[in-house]
């Protein structure tokens, strides 16, 4: 996959791009990601990138004429047919796991970090820009939230994991939330390993690590019930386990 990022600041993304995961990928070959500055397309000789905004108002604005030249560039560079351009902005579409998944098919990404107040409205109206958030919160600038999309999505690239299966078993991969984890030693100050998990049983542990990310759902996130793609056995668990609840905190 290829990832354009447009920034102002490309030295934040050294470290993410070299360590871990991420690194590996890089230099496997598996992600190909090009940092663009959009100074350089500045035409004046200050090399600016913002300005105060029409009607007045506080704060500035990012000036369309860079970021445009600079997205022309890209463009014109990309062989690998249309880019899905993103822009950051608080006032975007929540990233979410689904949404992840459709990304990790693209071929070619263009990440657009907004800062300021925002960038001017223009681009949207050029250019066939998303924009996406990582949560109702504003944030200094949008590097942040490319390193978070950068990296949700490269999980999704065959290879990227050094076990391609745990993608698929992680949170929110059937709508749920993820069930407990637990590995040596069996026994820790006191407290102890679910004896289930030692016994070898392997229906017995499915049906124990189901029913406990059903119960972490119910607890932390309910609402994710209602969008997740439930069996007549998760029904039948979930009965349990608001009996449980009702009846108040019972050992697992």
């Amino acid at each position: 996959m290829k990832i354009d990022i447009i920034t102002l600041f490309p030295a934040m993304f050294d470290g993410p791009l070299r360590e871990s995961m991420l690194g590996r990928a890089l230099r496997a070959g598996l992600l190909n990601v090009r940092l663009w500055n959009p100074r350089g397309f500045s035409r004046d000789k200050h090399r600016t990138v913002d300005d105060k905004p029409y009607g007045g108002g506080t704060g500035m604005v990012m000036r369309i004429e860079p970021l445009a030249l600079c997205l022309d560039s890209i463009l014109a560079d990309s062989h690998d047919g249309k880019p899905c351009i993103l822009v950051t902005s608080p006032q975007g579409r929540v990233l979410d796991d689904t949404w992840v998944r459709e990304l990790a098919a693209s071929d070619h990404l263009v990440i657009v970090c907004g800062h300021y107040e925002g960038i001017d409205e223009r681009l949207h109206v050029l250019y066939d820009t998303i924009e996406y958030s990582i949560g109702d919160y504003v944030l200094t600038g949008g590097e942040l939230p490319a390193m978070v999309l950068i990296d949700a999505v490269s999980r999704f690239i065959p290879g990227v994991l050094g076990d391609p299966a745990s993608a698929l078993q992680d949170c929110f991969s059937d709508g749920l939330l993820k069930y407990p984890q637990y590995t040596r030693p069996e026994t820790f100050r006191g407290t102890c390993v679910p004896e289930v998990l030692l016994s070898g049983h392997h229906e017995r542990i499915r049906q124990w690590r189901r029913k406990e990310a059903l119960r972490r759902t119910l607890q932390r996130r309910p609402d994710l019930l209602n969008k997740a793609h439930l069996g007549d056995e998760d029904q039948r668990l979930l009965d349990e386990l608001r009996k449980e609840m009702e009846n108040g905190p019972q050992a697992r």
